[in-house]
């Protein structure tokens, strides 16, 4: 009896000082019944640990989350601060938090968990300036979601799991791996400026970038896009690219619109080809089998032409009924399409399907590497009328909107296709002078120059195998997001915007990508991807309705402020260290960027004259990208969505988490209109708006109802065409369950 009242006592002191802590933190609380239920959890439970003990208290914390009392949050975020606090100096030798961090870097460095150039790089003595630079009391920040998110799957644990790394220290680490090659007279200051950005929850980096930076594995960028050529070298070689990038952590998105389609001949044996569907079936494997880091199965989305012959098996690919051996339920599907498919949509008209491996041969062109320059008229319609007048070419001819009815079909069951409005893309691709852009990645929100590589010889030399490969464009997606809420409300976006900039451009020096045609892309376009996250937050906070003009023009006022200093910082990038390679010839340089985009007038001007002049560093700038996981560690709403419900569950492999809406108030709850219940038709006004000053994509998802009726979802999908959307993401309907996503782009 006497050891047990021992552990009581010791149980009682621990609880107790841990309510003094709370009561003196969040002092807006009723914590009564808090400290009542922990009282009796004591007397309950005899033998427990003082891990569990907080544990406990953890529960009792976010039970007491809810829309009337969304604070607790911060207080369960508190205890399990205290957890990760006591886990990790237990793991350090005792050491109180943030107090040995140059140490820290040294044992994991020797743990091989951290990458040896963080100590070649950095003196002790710089190490331990940073230290000091370090802001503890930006923990609490932290939602319970929030800190959950980042402790349990991005801070750095030791082999066995134990907690070593601390979350303000993880923020550190990743300014000093990518400000590690900056001048060495300013890289001290720059590493305090991303820090600051990152600690205080600004800005969010991309997934790979906040889980791999300073570490010994992994790679930094999101995504990538590949374009398969019509070989079987080219297929196979494509499938080992993506499983390679795929272990690393990478999400990818592949175009086989090149590729013949089933019944094409194949060195002049008629009607032997097998089409895209068994190559997606290789894809799905490799999707399965060649998992992110351990942590979830490879992400691919694999985009088709309207226009193929297969494109009617391909929109099947998903459907939960059907003959299985021509399913891929693992790949994401997106369908690349041009305005003439849409017009005879919207008419009512026929639409013809070809081969593109006939069109080749009979045509003498290829018909995906042409596109409408202009609304209307251009060079994709002009061929492929002249396909449809060639009476040498086979096709199959059948009612546009049948077409779009398998969409349709596909996206309620599934969320899948995406769309990708290919004229509205390339007509407004800055870099159209070194190519074209055939499809999008996993998310939908980046749009580059896109090309296949292709094998051009292979020998023996002194008994060696030499291999030589035309590179194709590989695309690469280095991303980071701002938080809107913080960054207006705190009036710090131009600041932000420079220091996001800054750091992306050095992801691309740092990365190492395993697949060397995809280095070449990074380094050319030195492509880059700012977003954000936290919109429908800054409207609630902005007393702003979704469904209103006031919002369309706010929203087109502030991303062409965050465009403006996107290009700005990348110009004042390129007077320090050069222009992108690509730079001579493209849209930024003839200012044909500037104009198509009304940017005339007062500083535009200026600034239009300053990149012709010196160049801009990064080729592709802007991308909104869903960001969902990573803007609950930043305790936001996630991209340009409108939240799901005022108060929900996050749900978890084996536990539940209570999220309420970011600021949720008695001044804030009517802004915050769900998802399902908005008008869709005014979050494409919205779009259309953003979309005009984001030189690549945006992830926009339709919120609808499972019973909406066909001419509903077909009415908001001509909408989004129509009003200059460059493309949509998921249909997520009320009858979702759960839709898988890319975690590579939550940034």
């Amino acid at each position: 009896m006497i050891e047990i009242t021992r552990i009581e006592k010791e149980a009682s002191t621990i609880s107790g000082d841990l309510i003094k802590s709370l009561r003196a933190h969040f002092p807006e609380l009723y914590m009564d019944e808090f400290e009542e239920k922990v009282e009796s959890l004591i007397m309950v439970k005899k033998d427990y640990t003082e891990e569990y003990l907080i544990g406990q208290m953890v529960l009792a914390a976010i039970e007491r989350v809810s829309a009337a009392e969304p604070e607790w949050t911060y207080a369960a975020a508190f205890l399990h601060l205290q957890q990760l606090y006591r886990s990790s100096s237990r793991s350090r030798a005792g050491v109180k938090p943030y107090t040995s961090f140059y140490e820290c870097i040294r044992d994991l460095v020797h743990m091989n968990l951290y990458d040896p150039q963080l100590l070649n790089c950095y003196s002790e003595q710089e190490i331990r300036q940073l230290e000091a630079m370090i802001d503890p009391s930006n923990d609490r920040l932290f939602t319970y979601i929030g800190i959950r998110t980042l402790s349990d799957r991005y801070l750095t644990k030791t082999h066995d799991g134990k907690c070593f790394e601390l979350p303000q220290e993880r923020f550190m680490i990743i300014a000093m791996t990518l400000m590690m090659n900056e001048e060495r007279d300013k890289r001290l200051s720059l590493i305090e400026e991303a820090y600051w950005a990152l600690s205080n929850l600004y800005m969010t980096v991309a997934t790979p970038t906040l889980a791999n930076a300073g570490k010994s594995y992994g790679q930094l960028s999101s995504c990538f896009i590949d374009t398969v050529g019509d070989d079987l070298r080219s297929i196979f070689d494509s499938n080992t690219d993506v499983s390679t990038l795929s272990k690393n952590g990478g999400g990818i998105g592949i175009y086989l619109g090149k590729v013949r389609s089933r019944g094409s001949d194949i060195k002049g044996f008629k009607g032997v080809g097998s089409g895209v569907i068994p190559w997606m079936k290789q894809l799905n494997n490799t999707a399965v089998s060649v998992d992110q880091l351990g942590q979830r199965q490879g992400a691919i989305a694999v985009y088709l032409d309207v226009w193929h012959k297969d494109i009617q098996s391909f929109l099947d690919v998903r459907l939960n009924n059907g003959d299985e051996r021509h399913r891929t339920h693992d790949l994401f599907t997106g369908v690349c399409v041009p305005d003439l498919f849409m017009e005879a949509v919207d008419e009512r008209g026929d639409w013809h399907l070809f081969d593109p491996h006939e069109v080749r041969n009979v045509m003498g062109y290829s018909l995906e590497d042409f596109y409408d320059e202009h609304e209307g008229d251009g060079s994709f319609r002009a061929r492929y009328r002249e396909c449809v007048q060639n009476v040498d070419l086979t096709r199959k001819t059948v009612p546009a909107i049948d077409i779009f009815k398998r969409i349709m079909i596909s996206q309620l069951e599934t969320g899948t296709p995406f769309m990708f409005y290919r004229d509205t893309v390339n007509r407004h691709n800055p870099n159209s002078h070194k190519g074209m852009i055939y499809c999008s990645n996993l998310c939908t929100e980046i749009a580059q120059n896109m090309s296949p590589t292709y094998l051009e010889d292979e020998s023996i030399v002194d008994g060696k195998i030499i291999s030589t490969k035309q590179p194709g464009d590989f695309v690469v997606c280095n991303l980071a997001s701002l938080s809107l809420a913080k960054a207006i409300g705190h009036n710090v976006l131009p600041r932000l915007v420079k220091i996001a900039v800054r750091l992306l451009d050095n992801v691309i020096e740092l990365n190492k990508i395993p697949v060397l045609q995809a280095e070449l892309t990074n380094k050319r376009y030195r492509g880059i991807g700012l977003g954000t996250f936290g919109w429908h937050h800054l409207l609630a906070l902005k007393g702003l309705r979704w469904e209103s003009d006031e919002s369309v023009e706010y929203c087109d006022a502030l991303y062409e402020e965050i465009a403006y200093h996107a290009i700005e910082a990348s110009h004042s990038l390129a007077k320090e260290k050069g222009a992108y390679p690509y730079f001579k010839g493209s849209d930024w340089e003839n200012g044909n960027f500037f104009s198509s985009r009304g940017y005339e007038g007062g500083r535009w001007d200026g600034l239009r004259k300053e990149v012709a002049q010196s160049g801009i560093r990064n080729g592709y700038l802007m991308a909104v990208a869903p960001n969902s996981s990573t803007s609950l560690i930043a305790g936001s709403t996630a991209s340009i969505d409108p939240v799901f419900r005022h108060f929900y569950s996050e749900e978890k492999k084996d536990y539940k988490i209570p999220v309420t809406a970011p600021d949720l108030s008695d001044a804030t709850r009517w802004y915050y209109k769900t998802a399902y219940h908005l008008d869709q038709h005014w979050s494409i006004r919205q779009n259309s708006r953003r979309q005009k000053h984001i030189d690549q994509g945006i992830s926009f998802n339709f919120y609808v109802r499972n019973d909406i009726r066909a001419k509903e979802l077909l009415d908001l999908h001509l909408d989004a065409w129509k009003s200059g959307l460059k493309t949509t993401y998921y249909v997520r309907s009320t009858s979702d369950t759960v839709i898988d996503e890319c975690e590579s782009c939550h940034s």
